[in-house]
Parts: C-alpha cells; sequence; structure tokens
C-alpha cells in the first residue's frame, strides 16, 4: 500500500512558490541583459573600428613587385605588362592582376604607366601605329611619353614609382597611382598652365587727349 506524502503546509506552499517565481524572473532578467549586451555590442563594434582605424590600419599598401626583365623591354616600344597585387587574398581572383604599361626611351629610360585613364580610371589602350594611348570611354588621348594629347583629361597618365635590380624592373605597387595616394609622386605630365591675364599696373592719360591709357 502507496504511503501518500503529507500535504506541504501554507507556509511550504508559499516558499515553493516564491522560489519558483525568484528563478523565473531571474531567468528572464539574464535574457534581457543577454539581448542588451548583443545589441550594444552591435552599435559599439562599427564605432571602435571607426575610431580606432586611423591607428591599426597599414600606413600604405605598396610593396616593391617585379614585373620583368629589363631585356623584356626593348628601346623605343611600350608593353604591357601584368603582375599581382602583393596584398592580394587569395579570393580576388583575376582581380589581383595589375595591369600597366612599361615603355623604354631610345635612351634606356624606363616609365611605368597605370593602366587608368586619368579622367575617370577607365583602362586606356596602346596603338602602336599612331604611338597613342587612348581611352574608349569618353576619348582622352596621350602621347607616348604619357602626357595629355586631347580629350576630357586635365593630366597625363599616372606612373608608378620604379627602380631595377639585378636586371629586373620593380614598381611600388599595391595602390593605383593617384593624386590620393604616393604611388603618382612624379611631376604631372602636361600640366595645363595658367592663363590668367595679367594684372593692371597703372592707369595714366594719354599725352595730348584725355583718354586714358593701361599699363
Amino acid at each position: 500500500m502507496d504511503e501518500k506524502l503529507p500535504r506541504p503546509s501554507p507556509e511550504e506552499q508559499a516558499q515553493r512558490l516564491e522560489t519558483e517565481r525568484v528563478t523565473r524572473r531571474t531567468f528572464l532578467m539574464n535574457v534581457g541583459i543577454a539581448l542588451n549586451a548583443m545589441v550594444a555590442l552591435a552599435i559599439a563594434t562599427p564605432v571602435v573600428a571607426y575610431v580606432l582605424c586611423p591607428v591599426l590600419r597599414r600606413r600604405e599598401y605598396l610593396q616593391w613587385t617585379a614585373i620583368g626583365n629589363t631585356s623584356d623591354f626593348p628601346p623605343g616600344e611600350t608593353k604591357l605588362v601584368t603582375c599581382r597585387n602583393p596584398f592580394a587574398d587569395p579570393l580576388d581572383g583575376e582581380t589581383a592582376n595589375i595591369p600597366a604599361y612599361v615603355r623604354c626611351s631610345l635612351d634606356g629610360q624606363y616609365t611605368v604607366f597605370a593602366i587608368n585613364c586619368a579622367h575617370l580610371g577607365c583602362p586606356v589602350r596602346w596603338f602602336s601605329e599612331s604611338q597613342l594611348f587612348m581611352c574608349p570611354r569618353h576619348g582622352g588621348i596621350y602621347y607616348a611619353d604619357g602626357s595629355r594629347a586631347s580629350g576630357p583629361p586635365e593630366r597625363g597618365l599616372f606612373t608608378y614609382d620604379l627602380k631595377v635590380e639585378g636586371g629586373k624592373l620593380l614598381i611600388n605597387a599595391g595602390q593605383i597611382p593617384s593624386l590620393q595616394n604616393r604611388a603618382g609622386t612624379g611631376p604631372c605630365p602636361s600640366a595645363p598652365t595658367s592663363n590668367s591675364p595679367a594684372l593692371v599696373t597703372r592707369i595714366e592719360s594719354c599725352p595730348g587727349t584725355n583718354a586714358s591709357t593701361i599699363g
């Protein structure tokens, strides 16, 4: 014959109810704290990253990269070459390949032009027959030395810093040369000159007349 447990007293029942209520309350409070912490973390992460970005990020994405042997570029010719971005990720694929034009002048001086038009960055093409770089997008045209010939661009093609070591031609690659970084620190080819009129220095009366002359 089974024994029945004695019924709890009213005090014990009240104590059990209070224990269960406190347990549910604590659980819900912990869940609420966890959710608030997740929301605060999601909001704070981009703010902290923005504040610390100037300190933590790399100063510049530049590294000397070989683009070929000097013997690969005969004097008087311009050749299209491609090198791998030294800061590429494995998933970058073909987008990490950097095209550029290498020109060797008749006196053996090398120039490496960025393939991007100085107008809006579209790739330019080299035409050996006319000895011109041409942009098919908006009609920008450059001479063989990279200086501006005609069209919308206000300057010549950007160039990479380069050096020769051990018979190899190297460029300071990683960033596309532009006015916003240090990759194209050379002088601006065919930079427009100011044609502003000269200032008036004095106004004098013309001898023998009442008219004025500007000098």
